[in-house]
């Protein structure tokens, strides 16, 4: 099945369904759902949400515990032409309810437990559950909604770590792109198993997610309670024979001290463990290198931001780093970005002198949702790119140049750019 280059991200996951309807596509607590069973599921659920009046840049909240429904209702809501809203239910009311409020969603789909945290003025609630029989009604065929690549995918809230928590739209455009640009860094295939560790309402589930389906490999949903339990979660990387795991550095840790106290033969199948969400310590991975060496897995640290569509940077981590003294090395920007390190004047400095990380190229998201101010503020116009009309993103993170190609992270900037 032929897809254009830059197709939209279903259209990829279809390309997979076409390939090997009968592949695993998500494991979940011991059920297994096939590419071509969830592809039906998500088709039904987009027929549903196109008769409550679901279309291109329609705004639909998801308000799900990790599941197989939550894979479902992202699928269906880019079938539909929408793009997904994802409420973490496990985050304080307070934010719950601004996200709601800020993105003025008017669809969510979510389930009869959860349903009380949804607001009274949103006009049509799909329960998975309560709702799986009308559901089941739908057809499994395509809606043929007609998008672009250009349209809105997703909007994901910042943390608020650095202020009021911001709804970044990002289109898919930008998320396909970050597959292709990747590809020359590692070898995924549909003999690839994935994890789903964190809540799709960040940013590194993009990530987890449509690395799995877009590559044809299995995407094992792991539960809120295991993905607590570094034990339980090792357990699960072992029996699912996990080869991709994202982690952040805090987690991996935790990961780490529970691996040393296992046989050396711990049984893991990891190919690839790939770092972001927070700055990494080298330094800290020393246990980790000295048990199982630098080559299987292959561990890699990608800066990454929201705003830049998860990922940025690259940067395989080997033995010679333990030494070396930096402490975070980020790498140099994935293929179709520019990173600039820049002063106060945007100019940029000399290798070894600190500057803030601005981001060029295809990942930069539309812009914050309904924040046209900081919009303005922070997506600005890239006086270093020859392509018309580019963008370049203001991190707020602080860099420096240690070589060509190699950047060291040094966090955050002391005031907060707004």
């Amino acid at each position: 099945m032929p897809v254009p280059l830059d197709a939209l991200i279903h259209e990829r996951f279809e390309a997979r369904v076409a390939e090997a309807p009968e592949a695993i596509a998500i494991a979940c607590e011991g059920i297994a759902v096939t590419y071509g069973e969830l592809d039906a599921r998500a088709n039904r659920l987009a027929h549903a949400l196109r008769e409550h009046g679901v279309t291109a840049e329609t705004l639909v909240g998801v308000l799900l515990e990790p599941s197989v429904e939550v894979v479902v209702a992202v699928l269906g809501i880019l079938k539909a032409g929408g793009a997904y809203v994802p409420v973490d239910a496990t985050h304080p009311a307070a934010r719950v309810r601004a996200v709601f409020e800020d993105s003025a969603v008017d669809v969510v789909v979510s389930t009869a437990s959860l349903a009380g945290l949804v607001p009274a003025g949103v006009h049509t609630l799909i329960r998975m559950d309560e709702d799986a029989a009308q559901l089941a009604k739908r057809p499994s065929s395509p809606v043929g909604a007609q998008i672009a690549p250009s349209n809105a995918a997703y909007v994901i809230y910042t943390s608020g770590s650095t202020g009021t928590p911001k709804g970044v739209v990002v289109t898919h455009h930008n998320v396909v792109r970050l597959f292709d640009a990747t590809r020359p860094h590692f070898s995924f295939d549909g003999g690839d198993v994935w994890t789903l560790f964190h809540s799709i309402a960040f940013d590194f589930s993009v990530w987890e997610l449509w690395g799995a389906l877009l590559h044809g490999g299995t995407l094992v949903i792991v539960a809120r309670d295991v993905a607590r339990s570094p034990d339980r979660f090792h357990a699960v990387l072992v029996s699912e024979r996990v080869t991709v795991l994202s982690q952040t550095p805090a987690a991996f840790r935790e990961l780490m001290q529970h691996d040393a106290t296992l046989a050396a033969e711990a049984g893991l199948s990891l190919r690839y463990v790939v770092f972001g969400g927070e700055a990494l310590d080298v330094g800290s991975l020393r246990a980790w290198i000295d048990r199982h060496g630098d080559e299987s897995p292959q561990l890699v640290n990608m800066y990454g931001i929201t705003e830049t569509t998860v990922h940025v940077t690259y940067r395989r981590i080997r033995r010679s780093d333990l030494d070396s003294g930096a402490r975070c090395m980020i790498g140099g920007p994935i293929a179709d970005l520019r990173l600039y390190v820049l002063d106060e004047q945007r100019t940029p400095v000399p290798p070894g002198t600190v500057g803030e990380i601005y981001v060029g190229g295809a990942g930069v998201a539309r812009c914050y949702l309904n924040r046209p101010e900081l919009t303005a503020g922070r997506f600005l116009p890239d006086p270093f790119s020859n392509t018309p009309n580019a963008r370049m993103y203001r991190s707020g993170d602080m860099a420096c140049w240690l070589s060509a190609g190699d950047l060291e992270y040094r966090g955050r900037i002391d005031e907060q750019v707004k």
